[in-house]
């Protein structure tokens, strides 16, 4: 079967429950992280649908995720905010302040105040998730050497967080696991040497117990289509980006 289809997620999914890992939102990792668990965050970037039909999968299993919402409009869908939180999912901002600023911090930080309160007038927030901006010189998590998100009561940030020497990470940017060579700022330093391509290998892995105990996942739900047009659509577009990126982005400004 094709990858990055809807049925292949609900595959995986199916797989991590077999395997009898536990689903915590990245807050309730944070706090309290169970030896075997999964973390599915989910950046949403564009097509805040596809993102209802990945929380209403999940609730029906009784599976929770984490969504990072930009404050863009092909992002930032009220009614799909609050449904989402609705089903018990954890919201949070995926912010690009430096980007939208280019790069001023001041306006940068009230930019970011701004958006994470309007945020939390939808869902409750206790953490945040920097957007790559894959086009832009600035990154945004360079917001922090200068403020503090503590400050504004949020709890963590996935790429200042977390041990990833002891929690596998796994990013489908680029549409593929293993693209790293095409991402230009969703990357983290980590002992793991294990890589996988398809979500088939991944599952694989999983059914065969040789999957490690601490994962955090990372979907753009944008990427997963059953609908063949749609599917097609975002395979095209991807790959004409991961070009771009790698030929002109990539290493610039890491």
């Amino acid at each position: 079967m094709i990858d990055f289809t809807v049925q292949k997620y609900r595959e995986l999914l199916s797989s991590l429950v077999k395997g009898n890992y536990t689903f915590q939102t990245f807050e309730e990792f944070i706090t309290k992280p169970n030896r075997k668990s999964v973390i599915l965050r989910h950046d949403v970037d564009l097509l805040p649908s596809n993102s209802l039909v990945f929380a209403r999968i999940q609730a029906a299993k009784g599976i929770k995720g984490t969504y990072y919402f930009r404050a863009v409009p092909e992002s930032w869908d009220e009614t799909v905010i609050k449904k989402i939180a609705t089903l018990g999912h954890e919201i949070g901002y995926h912010y690009e302040c430096l980007t939208t600023t280019q790069g001023d911090l001041v306006s940068g930080i009230n930019d970011f105040s701004k958006n994470l309160s309007a945020l939390r007038q939808l869902a409750p927030v206790s953490t945040i998730c920097m957007h790559g901006s894959p086009l832009s010189r600035y990154d945004s998590k360079d917001l922090w050497k200068t403020y503090n998100y503590q400050d504004y009561e949020i709890l963590a940030e996935p790429y200042f967080d977390i041990n990833y020497n002891q929690v596998y990470y796994l990013t489908d940017t680029g549409r593929k696991w293993d693209g790293q060579k095409t991402s230009v700022r969703d990357r983290v330093d980590t002992h793991f040497t294990r890589t996988y391509h398809h979500t088939s290998e991944i599952i694989r892995s999983l059914n065969a117990n040789a999957f490690p105990d601490q994962v955090m996942f990372t979907f753009h739900p944008q990427r997963w289509n059953d609908n063949m047009m749609k599917w097609s659509k975002e395979l095209v577009m991807q790959n004409v980006k991961n070009i771009v990126k790698k030929h002109f982005y990539v290493n610039r400004y890491l």
